[in-house]
């Protein structure tokens, strides 16, 4: 019956951000949960920590605006669904403007520990390498971007499928203490503060116009670390880039995205505008490091050092991590998976996180969340009731198990390629928002008030699906 504790464990292969929070989710429900993850019995080319949730990429959730911005939403519903990894975010920030960033390490290990000392959950470490065993009739695979290669191709070799990839990149990080204050300043852009911020988080390296072309010459003249062969036609994703890339896109592009001079004045030269300017966010609680927005890379180290070291203020900058790039995995999740997640060729396995498809910590976490709470659902006997598709999360899932487009010339499915949550997921609105006395927005107006109609749309009604009772199936 629903609500009742079985002695019966749900199996969880990975402990990510997904993984984690679909344990959490399972134990805080009364079901049982055995974690299996391979760190640090077997590394990986990211991972540098044993700690589940270790943050390999950005330390930054990214924006936490549940008003105008579809991942800050995202947060609002994940916090009322009780998240473990939005608590543990919210429990290690640090400054980061409109963001919600963490100190990683601080982060990591609140999640370790809370699924450590919790009595349903057995942490076991250790690596699978075959597809789950049939006594294990509930499991939930969230391996993530970074799959153990024989895991993968037993699901591979299950569902006849050929696995998709994409690449994703790490910035490097910076000792504070080597940034030159003298050249660089502490603003976000427009002032705006963001959870635990100032208005003052970034720190800003301005480059005039000849010191802008000269930095993207030397990136696109840098030498770079050689592709292995099984990563050669493996495309890039665009929402992480290496700035390398970027550049040789068009020489123009950096200053129109990571390193865009707008709503910034040099205090140190007021009245002299950058051409562009290189942004640094704190990465720990201490403010001792930070890592160069935007700049993941695939250059090799020297290179990096002698590149980003031309930047004004980095001069002499000392690197905690440089910056590198390792090879993601996903499936054809509209074609193998069921609205439930559930694998169509073995319904008791579920997937979670980036390898079905989805892109970024938040909406990997939010994912395993679904995943959680489904499969506790269904080991309780309860009707699995998906969130409305006008929720974040909803319209998550429907990418995920419904995403990809048809051709309008062809009629045959286009690749199915991962997502960031996004207003564009959610379903339109019944009626355009209007301004005061029912008066007709246009531009920029219409735009800011659709998203505030959908982010109030959603948030109800993910309030709604969280207050259902759980029926009998």
């Amino acid at each position: 019956m629903p609500g009742e504790r079985t002695s019966e464990p749900v199996h969880v292969v990975g402990g990510g951000l997904a993984g984690s929070e679909a344990a959490w989710q399972l134990a805080t429900r009364g079901v049982p949960v055995v974690l299996h993850e391979m760190r640090p019995v077997r590394g990986t080319e990211a991972h540098l920590t044993p700690s589940l949730a270790e943050l390999v990429c950005s330390n930054s959730f990214r924006s936490d605006d549940a008003e105008g911005n579809a991942v800050g939403v995202l947060h609002a519903e994940m916090r009322r669904a009780g998240s473990l990894i939005l608590a543990c975010a919210d429990k290690n920030q640090v400054p980061a403007g409109g963001a919600l960033a963490v100190d990683r390490e601080g982060f990591a290990q609140a999640v370790t520990d809370a699924l450590a000392s919790h009595p349903l959950v057995e942490i076991r470490r250790e690596e699978i390498t075959t597809l789950p065993p049939p006594e294990w009739d509930k499991v939930i695979i969230a391996t993530g971007p970074l799959t153990s290669p024989a895991l993968a191709q037993a699901v591979l070799d299950l569902t006849g499928e050929s696995a998709l990839a994409f690449f994703d990149a790490i910035a490097p990080i910076v000792h504070f203490d080597s940034i030159d204050m003298g050249k660089a300043w502490f603003q976000s852009r427009y002032d705006k503060p963001g959870p635990g911020g100032t208005g003052a988080d970034y720190i800003n390296c301005p480059l005039d116009e000849a010191q802008y072309h000269a930095f993207v010459d030397a990136l696109i003249a840098g030498e770079k670390a050689p592709m292995r062969d099984f990563e050669a036609k493996t495309p890039y994703f665009d929402g992480c880039l290496p700035i390398e890339v970027m550049a040789e896109r068009g020489r123009e592009t950096l200053r129109f995205g990571p390193m865009k001079p707008v709503g910034l004045t040099n205090p140190h030269a007021p009245d002299v505008k950058p051409y562009a300017v290189v942004q640094l966010r704190q990465d720990n609680k201490l403010g001792t490091l930070y890592n160069m927005v935007g700049f993941q890379t695939k250059l090799r180290h020297g290179e990096q050092a002698r590149v980003f070291r031309a930047i004004p203020g980095l001069e002499t900058a000392e690197f905690a991590r440089l910056g590198g790039l390792h090879r993601n995995t996903y499936l054809n999740s509209p074609r193998l998976l069921d609205g439930t997640l559930r694998l169509k060729a073995d319904p008791r396995l579920r997937f979670a996180g980036q390898i079905t498809g989805c892109e970024g910590y938040v909406e990997s976490a939010a994912v395993g969340l679904m995943a959680g709470r489904f499969a506790a659902a269904e080991r309780l006997g309860a009707q699995i009731v998906p969130p409305p598709p006008t929720t974040a999360h909803g319209a998550l899932l429907a990418h995920i198990t419904g995403g990809h487009l048809e051709s309008e010339t062809e009629g045959a499915p286009r690749s199915f390629q991962p997502m960031n949550v996004n207003f564009g997921l959610f379903p339109p609105l019944a009626e355009a928002p209007k301004g005061e006395g029912g008066k007709r927005l246009r531009g920029a107006e219409k735009g800011l008030a659709r998203k505030k109609a959908m982010a109030v749309r959603a948030l109800a009604h993910m309030a709604a699906w969280l207050d259902t009772p759980e029926k009998a199936a």
